[in-house]
Order: structure tokens, then C-alpha cells, then sequence
């Protein structure tokens, strides 16, 4: 059946504002040209979303023609203000951005574990308020947060799980209470999928997993573009993976002896020590991501300047080397499971050991799965948490501003 007025009236409204995000600020005209519609529906348009605040001239266009130039017409960027959250065990980073997602503050602060739940709750908060000030927001919009842990599918919400700070929750509670803003919670390695896909090294794949390698372990899983969270919204808890190599088995409270035991950051660390590798302190930066990166700067040293030892290559490809069959074991139970055709490996130690670590876990993948896995290595590594929490909150915020009411 043919679309009712109303109903076409807001397609043609969200393909304009679509086109307008996508391509920049554009004429009457080339949004005619770029949607097929006619000029009058368009002039239409241009002016029902003028009227609501959405759209407004923002400059000429340049092109040399008699008469006045063409009128460019661009979304309101500070129609609303968005607020993106990275949570993890010791932090919390925070971004405000506009309804475009340009970034107009950055801030974070570091929570020790020795802090009550209720200070690190007032230190979280202050941070976004101050990050909303500092950026010029009267409020914020939408806000999107990313944390470590199990997001209910039916609520929404944060679960409590062992090993992970009270304050988390309570965090996510508190903000829904002192911000007037839409809150979106979602499990930190999901969100940074989303970015990867979205502005990383998984633009062209419509199926891929990422395998997070941060101060834990997780995976994220993209099948035929959606992004797949389970029953109980545990897909992806690739910590608790029982494998070999381990002395004991994970439990349904406890990671240690599943795959988190391989390649969590502790673990990372300690195999470095074990293989005599070692590095220079880089703080704030994560130390296993340090020991990667340094790791992998000493095989490329090594290997234009002669002999190895000199350099410490020799122990620095040993640890890569012995890294690269652990993570193995986790992409060959991904490609097994799922047929992804592609692991990315995230998180700042994904983005630390480059494509020199990924190349040494396709080969060893090459030799443990039957099906062709493609192993890539991130390139927004450990913020592509923030990145994925502003695309959430961005994409929730247009999808509400952007529809605008339309009569029969």
C-alpha cells in the first residue's frame, strides 16, 4: 500500500537530516538532487524542519552563478548535548559532545580501590557535571555509559557482578537521579565493537568478533550487521572460557582459570617477566599494553640492526610469540563457535601489539581452525569504549529529535 502523507512527510524529513549528517551542510538543491524529490517537497521540508529548530542556513554555497548563491542549510549542532562514560575498575573517563558528535570537553579522574562507594560515586558525578559546564551545556541530552559487566536485556540495567565495585551501580542509579538526561547503559566491550565497526578496523565486515584485551578479557560479537548480546545479555564472556594451560577452573563467580587466566593483564605481564621482558614504567598506560608495544618495538629495532640479543628482540619475539599461542586459543573457540571470518583484537593491548601480534595469531589460527578467520588489530584500542558510548547516546538522541510529529 502507498505510504499516507504523514508517513512519507517523515521519511523524506529523516533522509534529509541523514543526508545533512552524512554529507555536511548542503543546498536546497542538492538535497533534491541527492534524494530524487521533487523541488517543492523539498522546499517543504527545509522549512517543516527549519520550524522545529533541527536545520538552520549556515552559510552560501560557493559556487559561481548569477543571482544570490544557494543557501546552505546544516543540522543544529547545539539543538542538544550528549555525554559519553567509560567506566572501568579505577576510572571513569567522560566526553560531552554535541548532537553531531563533536567534542567539546574531555575530562576523567582515577578511583582507587580504597574509595568508600559513596565518594566514588560524588567523584564520578562531578566529573560529568563539570565536563557538561566546561563544554557550555544548560543539560545533557542523552547520555551513554560503558561498563564492565552484564547489562540486563529486559531492564536495562547494570547486574551485579562479583568482582566488580559497588560504586558501579551505584553510579548508574545516581546520574539517572541528578541529570535530567536520558541514561543508555551497555557493556563496555559491545561499545567498542560498535566503534569499531563504525569508525575502526571493522567498517567493511557485517560479521566479525572482537576480542578485548584490556585489564580483563571479553569478546563482542557482530553477526550480519547486529551487534548479538544473548539471553541474559552474557554473550562475549570469553573470560570465563575454560582452556588449557590453566592450573583450575573458572566459576560461575570466579574468571580465574578460563581464558582470562591467559590474557587478562596480570597474566600479560607475568609472561613477560617469564620470557626476561621487560619495559620502562609509562603511566597512566596500562603495563601490559606497555610490555606489547615495547615488545614489538624491539623485534622491528632488532631486525634492521643486526643481531637480535643486542636488542633484546630475541626476548621480546619469544614473549610476543608465546602471547600470540594464547590468544590463539581464544579466537580458534571463536571461529569454531560463530565462523566470524574476522577477530579483531581490541583494547589496548590489541592496539599496542599492532599488526605484528595479529599477524602471529592469524598464523597460529591458520594451524588450530579448518575456517578461513581473518585476525586484525585494532585501531582505536582502549577508547574505543568512549567512542562507542558517544555513538550510542548520539544515535539515541537523533533518534528521538529527528522524528518529529506529523499530521494526517
Amino acid at each position: 500500500m502507498p505510504a499516507s502523507p504523514s508517513t512519507a512527510r517523515a521519511i523524506n524529513d529523516r533522509l534529509a537530516l541523514h543526508l545533512l549528517q552524512q554529507e555536511g551542510p548542503l543546498t536546497a538543491g542538492q538535497l533534491k538532487q541527492l534524494t530524487g524529490l521533487s523541488r517543492p517537497t523539498v522546499a517543504d521540508l527545509v522549512e517543516r524542519l527549519t520550524v522545529a529548530g533541527l536545520i538552520a542556513v549556515v552559510g552560501e554555497s560557493g559556487e559561481q552563478r548569477r543571482g544570490p548563491n544557494a543557501r546552505l542549510y546544516g543540522i543544529v549542532a547545539d539543538r542538544a548535548h550528549l555525554a559519553a562514560l567509560d567506566v572501568r575498575t579505577e576510572s571513569v573517563s567522560v566526553l560531552v559532545s554535541d548532537l553531531l558528535g563533536g567534542v567539546l570537553a574531555e575530562a576523567s579522574v582515577p578511583i582507587g580501590g580504597d574509595t568508600g562507594t559513596g565518594p566514588a560515586v560524588e567523584q564520578a558525578v562531578l566529573l560529568v557535571e563539570r565536563a557538561a559546564k566546561e563544554a557550555g551545556a544548560d543539560r545533557l541530552h542523552t547520555v551513554g555509559i560503558g561498563a564492565p559487566g552484564l547489562i540486563d536485556p529486559t531492564t536495562g540495567e547494570l547486574r551485579d557482578s562479583a568482582g566488580l565495585p559497588e560504586w558501579h551501580r551505584r553510579l548508574i542509579a545516581a546520574l539517572q537521579e541528578r541529570l535530567p538526561a536520558r541514561v543508555i547503559v551497555e557493556n563496555e566491550t559491545n561499545l567498542a565493537a560498535l566503534a569499531e565497526q563504525r569508525e575502526g578496523v571493522a567498517r567493511d565486515r557485517d560479521t566479525f568478533v572482537l576480542l578485548w584485551l584490556g585489564h580483563g578479557t571479553g569478546a563482542a560479537v557482530v553477526l550480519d550487521g547486529a551487534l548479538r548480546r544473548g539471553a541474559s545479555g552474557g554473550t562475549g564472556e570469553i573470560g570465563f572460557l575454560p582452556v588449557p594451560g590453566t592450573a583450575t577452573l573458572p566459576s560461575a563467580t570466579d574468571c580465574e582459570g578460563g581464558f582470562h587466566s591467559l590474557a587478562g593483564a596480570a597474566a600479560i605481564v607475568e609472561l613477560a617477566e617469564k620470557h626476561g621482558w621487560s619495559a620502562g614504567p609509562a603511566a597512566p598506560e596500562l603495563p601490559a599494553a606497555v610490555l606489547v608495544r615495547g615488545a614489538v618495538a624491539a623485534v622491528v629495532q632488532g631486525g634492521r640492526s643486526g643481531p637480535a640479543d643486542d636488542h633484546g628482540a630475541g626476548r621480546a619475539g619469544g614473549f610476543l610469540d608465546a602471547l600470540a599461542d594464547r590468544l590463539a586459543i581464544g579466537a580458534a573457540s571463536v571461529a569454531a563457535l560463530l565462523d566470524p571470518g574476522c577477530v579483531v583484537l581490541g583494547g589496548e593491548v590489541g592496539q599496542a601489539g599492532g599488526d605484528a601480534l595479529a599477524t602471529r595469531v592469524a598464523q597460529r589460527l591458520v594451524r588450530l581452525s579448518p575456517l578461513a578467520t581473518e585476525v586484525r588489530a585494532s585501531t582505536l584500542g582502549g577508547g574505543a569504549v568512549l567512542r562507542g558510548a558517544l555513538l550510542t547516546a548520539r544515535d539515541g538522541a537523533q533518534e528521538e529529535l529527528f522524528t518529529l510529529p506529523h499530521g494526517r
